[in-house]
C-alpha cells in the first residue's frame, strides 16, 4: 500500500491485522463488567456540600440579645472560612444556630477543620455565659438508607422500643452501617414527684432534696491498703439500684426522726412524660386497618458503600433474629428502603441501555445488513464497557445519571462505527476496487473519512464537555452525563479506527459487495437530485427556502412566549413517596397536635395508592436529600408533626407520584384549617433539593418592617392561582409570663434569682438528678425530681411554691415576684450576615413551574410602594447589596433554574466558539463555519413544537438535549461539507458536488438520526429525562431533513460569492 495515509489510516493499518485488536475487545468487555460489579449502586448521584451545625446557648437572652452578642460576631468568623457559599442563622430566645453551607465539591474533612480551627481559635471572644459551640457536620451519606418500623398489636410503645434497641445493638454488627437512631416509644424513668405540703411540714425546698438524692448516689473508690491476703481495695458509697433504693433515700432528720424521700413524695417506675408520638397505618391495600403505636429504627451506611448490599444484609439479620429478639407478636415493617429503590432503578436503567443497544443493531441490520450490524455489535459494548471503567477510576457511583449518561450515549457514539462502516461496504462496491486487496480497501476507507470523522467527534465533545462546568448544586448532579458521554466519544472513535475495520474485513464479503454497473439512485435519492438541481439553479427558489426555514424556527420559538411550551427546570418525578409537614400553632400542646395529624392520617388511609403512613408527632421522621437541605431534622416540639407516605410501586398504579400529591393536598389543607394549621406536601425533589419551589427572601433595615412586608408578599402568594402550600417563616403569638424578681426582697431573706430561677425550672421541666443503676437495661434510666402535677399547672400554683431563705425558713415565690403577662420574644433569621424573612411556596395548578407564578407575582409585587414613597427593587442572581431599603430576592427552584439556564446558555455559548475554532482550523475558511453551525437552531424546529405535541415542560434536561444534538448536527454537515470539497478536488462541478454529496452521504446522516432516535427512544417515557429523549429525537428529525438541504445550499451561495469576489 504506496498511497500516503494520515492518522485514522495508520491505526487502521496497524490494528487490522494485529493479534491485539480482539484482546482488546476482550480486556474492555472485562474492564465493563468488572466496573459494573464495584460500582457501588445509589439511585440518585452523590453531591458533595460539606454543611456544618453550630448551636450555642445562651441562657435566659432574648433573641435580640443573642443576635447581637452570639450570632453577629459568629457569622463574621464563619464568613472568613474559604470555600464557603451560605451562611444561615436563627436566633431564638437562649439559643443560637448557624448553618453553614460550603460550595459544591469543596472536601468536607477540610470544611469542617478550617471551621473547627476558626471557632477554637476564637473561644476567647465567647462572651459570658454563653457555652461553646456544639458542631454538628452533615453529610448526605447522613440519609437513612433503610427505615423500619416496630409496631404490634396491643404491644405498648415500650416494649417496642426495647426491642428496637436490641434490633439496633444486633444490626450495629454489620461493618457498613454508620448512623443509626431510634423514633418514638417510651422511655422507663424513675419518677419522684414532690409534695409541696408535705415538704413545707419537714421544712425543706426542692433544692435540698435534689442536692441529697444526687449525694446519696454515688460510689467511688476510696483507695487501697496492703495485708497479709495482698492488696485490698475499698469502695464507699453505693449506686441506687432500683424503685427501692429510691424511696430510703434519707434527705433531711426532723425532730430526731429521718425524714425519707417516700415522706414527702410519690415515687414511680414509670415512663416519661411523653414529647413525642410514632403511629403506624395502612392504606386500602395494607390488611390492618387500624392505627397502631409505633417505633421507627433508622440505619445509614458507610461513604462509598453500596446502598443495595448494606440494606440486603441489614434484612437479612432481621430475618435472623425473629421470632428471638423480635418476638411474634411485633411487626416489622420496611418503611424505606432506598437499597431496593436504587436496584429497581438501577435494573430498569440497565434494561433500557441492553434495549437501546439491541435495537440500534437491529437498526443497522435493517439498514446495512446482518454482518454489518454484528460490527456495531463489536463496537457499542466495547465503547461502553471503557466509559463504565472511566465512571469507576472517577469516583462515580451505578446511579440513574450515570445510567442515563450512557443510554444518552448510544445513539451518538455508534454514528463513528456508522460512519465508518458504511465507508467501507462503498468503498468494497466501487468500481475500481474489484480484485484489490480488502484490507487495503479498509484502510483507504477508513482514511478517507478519518480526518473529518476525528473533527466531528470533536464538535460533539466541544458541544457536550462545557455543561460539565455547570454551578451549583445542579452541576455535579448533572456532571456524570458530559463526562461519560465525551469519554464514550473518545472511545467510540478510537474503536472506529481500531476495531472496525478488524471486523470489517472479517464479517463482510466484498465480492458480495463489488459494484454492480446496474445499480440505479433509488427513488429518493432522484427525487433529491431534482429538487437540490432547481433550488440551486433558481436562486429565488433557494432564498425563498431559507426564507421559509427561518419563519419555521421562529413560528417554533414563538411557542414558548405564547406559553405554549412552559419552562421548568426538572419535571416531576414518579417516586413511590411524599411527606406531609404539619406546623401548628406555637401555643398547640402535643395532644392537639396528635389530634389534627391522626386526622389527616386516617383521610391518607383511604386513599387507594397508600400501602402505608408513619405518623411523627413532637419530632422530625426519618429525613431523605430534601429533608437534610431543608433540615427537617431540626423540628421538635408540641406543635410540630410529620406524616411519611408511602405509595404502591409504579408499575401497580395509574397516577404519578404528583397527582396523588396534587390530589390529597385540599383534602389536607382542609383539615388542617380546622385546626389552624399549616400544612405542606412534600414530595422528593427531581433534583437537588431546596428550601422551597418558591422563596421570597425579604431585606431590610428593620426587621419589623421586613415582617409587615413579608406579610404583604404572603398574601400576594395566596391571592396567585396555582400558588399553595403557603407559609412564613414567623412564629404564631403565644403568651409568656415573665415573673420579676423584687431582688431587695430576696436579697433581704438571703435568697438568690438564680435560685429561683432554678426551683421554677425544676418545677415545670423537672430536673435528672441521677441514673438508676440497672446494670441490664439498654437505656439510661433517669431519676427525674418534679412537683406534683397538680401542683405545676398554672401561675397561681407557681407562685405557691416555697424556697428556703437564709435562715432556714421556708418563704413563697409569690412575696419575691411580680407576674407579668406578654408574648414570646420571635426569632431572628439571617442569610449572610443579613436579616432575612423568608416566605415559601409551591406550584399546583395549570401552569406547574415557578417561572410563571413568580412572573405573575413579581408584578404585583412591583406595584407595591411603602410609606417611605419607593418601590421595592427585586432580585434573582444575587443578594441585595445594601440593607438601607426594603428589598427582596427570589430564591427556591427558580434561582437554580436561573443558574441553570444562566449557565448551559454560557455553555452553548462556549460550544459555538469551540466549534467555529475547529472548524476555521480544518476548513481554513471564516465562512464556512457559519454555513456549517447554520443547521444548529434548525433542531428547535422540531424540538419546540415535540414538546407541545407531548405535553412536555421545556427543562433543563431538554437543554442539555439541544446542545448536544448541535454537535451530531454540526458533524454531520461537516462530513457534509468535506464530501462536497472531496468531491470539487475531483474535479467535479460545485454543484454537482454540492448535489452528489447530499445524495450519497444522506445514507450515513439518515443512520446516524435513526440511531439517535432508536437511542434516545428508550428514555422518552422517564419523567426526568423526557425532555432530553424530545430533544434528541425531534431534533434529529427536523436537522436531517433541513440541514441535508439547507447547508449544500448555502454552502453552495457561500462559494458562488466569493467567486463572484
Amino acid at each position: 500500500m504506496s498511497m500516503k495515509i494520515g492518522p485514522s489510516g495508520k491505526l487502521a493499518h496497524f490494528f487490522i491485522e494485529s493479534k491485539l485488536t480482539p484482546l482488546i475487545i476482550i480486556t474492555s468487555i472485562l474492564l465493563g463488567i468488572a466496573s459494573v460489579i464495584a460500582l457501588p449502586r445509589e439511585e440518585e448521584p452523590q453531591i458533595i456540600v460539606p454543611m456544618i451545625d453550630i448551636f450555642v446557648k445562651m441562657p435566659g437572652a432574648s433573641s435580640k440579645e443573642v443576635e447581637e452578642r452570639v450570632t453577629k460576631p459568629m457569622e463574621k468568623l464563619l464568613w472568613e472560612i474559604p470555600g464557603v457559599e451560605y451562611v444561615y442563622s436563627i436566633s431564638s430566645p437562649g439559643m443560637s444556630i448557624a448553618i453553614v453551607r460550603f460550595f459544591v465539591g469543596q472536601d468536607e474533612e477540610k470544611s469542617i477543620v478550617r471551621l473547627q480551627s476558626k471557632l477554637t481559635s476564637n473561644f476567647d471572644r465567647i462572651p459570658w455565659a454563653v457555652t461553646p459551640p456544639l458542631i454538628k457536620p452533615k453529610y448526605i451519606d447522613d440519609v437513612p438508607i433503610l427505615a423500619l418500623t416496630f409496631w404490634g398489636k396491643d404491644v405498648d410503645s415500650y416494649t417496642l422500643r426495647q426491642v428496637a434497641a436490641e434490633v439496633e445493638d444486633a444490626i450495629k454488627r454489620e461493618p457498613n452501617i454508620s448512623i443509626t437512631n431510634l423514633i418514638g416509644g417510651e422511655k422507663n424513668q424513675v419518677e419522684v414527684r414532690l409534695d409541696p405540703v408535705k415538704m413545707a411540714g419537714f421544712n425543706l425546698d426542692p433544692e435540698k432534696v435534689a442536692s441529697m438524692l444526687s449525694a446519696s448516689n454515688q460510689e467511688v473508690s476510696a483507695g487501697t491498703y496492703r495485708s497479709i491476703k495482698g492488696q485490698i481495695l475499698v469502695h464507699i458509697g453505693g449506686f441506687l439500684k432500683n424503685t427501692e433504693d429510691v424511696k430510703n433515700v434519707v434527705i433531711s432528720v426532723h425532730s430526731g426522726r429521718p425524714v425519707y424521700l417516700r415522706d414527702i413524695s410519690e415515687i414511680k417506675d414509670t415512663f416519661s412524660d411523653p414529647d413525642q408520638y410514632v403511629f403506624f397505618g395502612m392504606g386500602p391495600s395494607g390488611n390492618e386497618k387500624n392505627i397502631s403505636t409505633a417505633v421507627t429504627l433508622t440505619v445509614a451506611k458507610r461513604k462509598g458503600t453500596n446502598a443495595i448490599t448494606v440494606a440486603n444484609n441489614v434484612l437479612k439479620r432481621i430475618e435472623n433474629i425473629k421470632g428471638t429478639v423480635i418476638p411474634s407478636n411485633i411487626n416489622v415493617e420496611v418503611t424505606r428502603n432506598y437499597g431496593e429503590t436504587a436496584k429497581e432503578k438501577s435494573d430498569e436503567l440497565l434494561l433500557h441501555m441492553f434495549i437501546a443497544i439491541v435495537s440500534v443493531i437491529i437498526l443497522i441490520f435493517f439498514t446495512l445488513g446482518f454482518r454489518e450490524s454484528g460490527i456495531v455489535a463489536f463496537a457499542i459494548p466495547v465503547t461502553l464497557a471503557l466509559t463504565l471503567a472511566v465512571f469507576f477510576l472517577y469516583g462515580y457511583t451505578l446511579n440513574r445519571i450515570t445510567l442515563f449518561a450512557l443510554i444518552f450515549s448510544i445513539g451518538i457514539l455508534v454514528d463513528d462505527a456508522i460512519v465508518v462502516v458504511e465507508n467501507i461496504v462503498r468503498h468494497f462496491r466501487l468500481k475500481e476496487n474489484v480484485n484489490r486487496s480488502k484490507f487495503d480497501i479498509a484502510i483507504e476507507a477508513v482514511d478517507e473519512v478519518g480526518n473529518p470523522t476525528i473533527l466531528a467527534t470533536l464538535a460533539v465533545i466541544a458541544a457536550i464537555i462545557p455543561m460539565a462546568f455547570v454551578g451549583g448544586l445542579m452541576g455535579p448532579y448533572m456532571r456524570p452525563i458530559p463526562v461519560g458521554a465525551s469519554c464514550a466519544m473518545i472511545f467510540s472513535l478510537l474503536v472506529a479506527f481500531i476495531v472496525t475495520p478488524w471486523a470489517s474485513v472479517r464479517l463482510i464479503n466484498p465480492e458480495k459487495s463489488h459494484y454492480d454497473e446496474n445499480q440505479k439512485d433509488d427513488f429518493f435519492t432522484k427525487l433529491y437530485r431534482n429538487v437540490m438541481g432547481k433550488l440551486l439553479h433558481n436562486k429565488l427558489l433557494g432564498i425563498l427556502f431559507l426564507l421559509g426555514i427561518g419563519v419555521l424556527l421562529l413560528l417554533s420559538c414563538s411557542l414558548i412566549a405564547f406559553g405554549l411550551v412552559h419552562v421548568k427546570m426538572l419535571p416531576f418525578d414518579n417516586k413511590s413517596e411524599f411527606q406531609v409537614i404539619i406546623d401548628m400553632p406555637n401555643s398547640a400542646t402535643l395532644e392537639q397536635t396528635s389530634a389534627a395529624t391522626l386526622e389527616m392520617g386516617k383521610y391518607l388511609s383511604t386513599v387507594p395508592e397508600v400501602t402505608d403512613y408513619e405518623i411523627y408527632i413532637g419530632t422530625s421522621g426519618p429525613f431523605n436529600f430534601n429533608g437534610l437541605v431543608r433540615h427537617y431534622y431540626l423540628r421538635q416540639g408540641n406543635n410540630m408533626a410529620d406524616i411519611q407516605v408511602n405509595l404502591v410501586e409504579k408499575g401497580k398504579r395509574k397516577d404519578q407520584s404528583h397527582d396523588i400529591a396534587k390530589r390529597v393536598r385540599p383534602h389536607l389543607k382542609a383539615i388542617a384549617d380546622r385546626y389552624d394549621a399549616r400544612v405542606k406536601v412534600a414530595e422528593v425533589p427531581p433534583g437537588p433539593p431546596v428550601l422551597s419551589t418558591i422563596v421570597a427572601e425579604v431585606y431590610g433595615p428593620n426587621y419589623l418592617k421586613q415582617k409587615e412586608f413579608a406579610n404583604k408578599i404572603r398574601d400576594i402568594f395566596k391571592e396567585t392561582p396555582g400558588v399553595v402550600d403557603i407559609d412564613i417563616y414567623m412564629e404564631d403569638n403565644q403568651t409568656r409570663y415573665i415573673m420579676e424578681v423584687d431582688k431587695e426582697k430576696a436579697s433581704l431573706h438571703g435568697i438568690k434569682v438564680a435560685q429561683i430561677s432554678s426551683i421554677l425550672e425544676l418545677s415545670l421541666n423537672g430536673r435528672q438528678v441521677g441514673l438508676l443503676h440497672k446494670e441490664e437495661s439498654k437505656e439510661d434510666i433517669p431519676i427525674v425530681l418534679r412537683f406534683l402535677v397538680e401542683t405545676r399547672s398554672s401561675i397561681e400554683q407557681l407562685e405557691r411554691i416555697k424556697i428556703s431563705s437564709q435562715d432556714g425558713n421556708l418563704v413563697p415565690i409569690s412575696s419575691l415576684i411580680k407576674v407579668k403577662k406578654s408574648e414570646i420574644d420571635k426569632s431572628i433569621y439571617h442569610k449572610n450576615l443579613m436579616p432575612v424573612v423568608y416566605v415559601i411556596g409551591d406550584v399546583a395548578g395549570e401552569k406547574e413551574s415557578p417561572v410563571y407564578a413568580i412572573l405573575e407575582m413579581s408584578k404585583k409585587i412591583k406595584s407595591l410602594k411603602l410609606p417611605e414613597g419607593y418601590n421595592i427593587e427585586q432580585y434573582t442572581a444575587k443578594l441585595p447589596e445594601s440593607e438601607k431599603k426594603i428589598s427582596m430576592k427570589w430564591d427556591g427552584e427558580w434561582h437554580i433554574t436561573y443558574e441553570v439556564f444562566r449557565d448551559l446558555g454560557l455553555a452553548f455559548a462556549i460550544v459555538l466558539v469551540l466549534i467555529f475554532v475547529l472548524v476555521v482550523g480544518w476548513f481554513q475558511s471564516f465562512s464556512t463555519p457559519f454555513v456549517i453551525m447554520t443547521a444548529i437552531p434548525f433542531s428547535l424546529i422540531g424540538i419546540l413544537p415535540a414538546h407541545m405535541a407531548m405535553n412536555a415542560f421545556f427543562t433543563a434536561t431538554s437543554m442539555i438535549g439541544f446542545i448536544a444534538g448541535a454537535g451530531v448536527v454540526v458533524r454531520n454537515s461537516i462530513i457534509l461539507v468535506d464530501f462536497i470539497e472531496l468531491r470539487l478536488k475531483e474535479g467535479m462541478p460545485l454543484d454537482l458536488a454540492v448535489i452528489d454529496a447530499g445524495a450519497v452521504r444522506f445514507r450515513p446522516m439518515m443512520l446516524t438520526a435513526a440511531a439517535v432516535i432508536v437511542g434516545a427512544s428508550v428514555i422518552l417515557f422517564d419523567p426526568i429525562f423526557q425532555g432530553l429523549a424530545i430533544s434528541l429525537m425531534a431534533g434529529e428529525v427536523a436537522s436531517l431533513f433541513f440541514s441535508r438541504m439547507a447547508v449544500p445550499i448555502l454552502y453552495f451561495l457561500d462559494k458562488k460569492w466569493e467567486n463572484i469576489k
